[in-house]
């Protein structure tokens, strides 16, 4: 099942990345503006949810959240 899985995700990375390699081979593409000012809030929210979910992970493990619960009798 492992190995069925494994080659079905692969398969897909390689469709991906063929699409990609094909849609960056155009040449003279032009871009809109709208798609470029879309890309940069795109990343932009990318790095902030990356940033803040990171800084999360960071205090919760510092404060002691990720703990077991300890039952006193």
């Amino acid at each position: 099942m492992r190995i069925a899985i494994s080659v079905g995700l692969l398969a897909l990375l390689l469709a991906v990345g063929a699409y990609a390699y094909q849609g960056l081979m155009i040449p003279d593409a032009p871009v809109p503006t709208n798609g470029i000012i879309l890309f940069t809030v795109g990343l932009a929210l990318m790095v902030v949810v990356g940033v803040g979910l990171m800084g999360l992970l960071f205090y919760s493990s510092r404060r002691g959240y990720d703990e077991p619960p300890h039952i006193e009798r």
